[in-house]
């Protein structure tokens, strides 16, 4: 069990450290912006179960393969606008305090007007 349980850790430190060198490639306000969220995101679900666990994983995976090929990392030519339309569908499966948090941070990468 125990390995299992470090096979599971080494493979959430290793998405984790995955995603924050993809945030490298990014602005810089919205790299910091993207950081602090997911060290929030990873550090809050530090102690999910398991079915959470693997919801978490699975949706940062995603995350960081579409952010890598929208990034471009195997050349310029294969570079895409950064981030993608979110699917209204997913709302409905949402908890209000995970609403409350995606709204949040939408507000945060909005450009501020002066």
């Amino acid at each position: 069990m125990s390995q299992n349980l470090t096979t599971h850790t080494q493979k959430v430190k290793f998405l984790y450290k995955t995603i924050l060198k993809l945030h490298r490639g990014l602005p810089q306000d919205i790299q910091l912006l993207g950081s602090i969220y997911v060290r929030d995101e990873f550090r809050r679900h530090k102690n999910c179960n398991q079915a959470e666990a693997a919801v978490f994983i699975n949706e940062w995976t995603d995350y960081a393969i579409n952010l890598g090929k929208q990034l471009g990392l195997r050349g310029p030519k294969t570079a895409k606008k950064i981030g993608k339309p979110l699917d209204p569908t997913l709302l409905e499966g949402m908890r209000e305090d995970q609403i409350v948090q995606l709204y949040d941070l939408m507000e945060a990468a909005q450009p501020k007007t002066k």
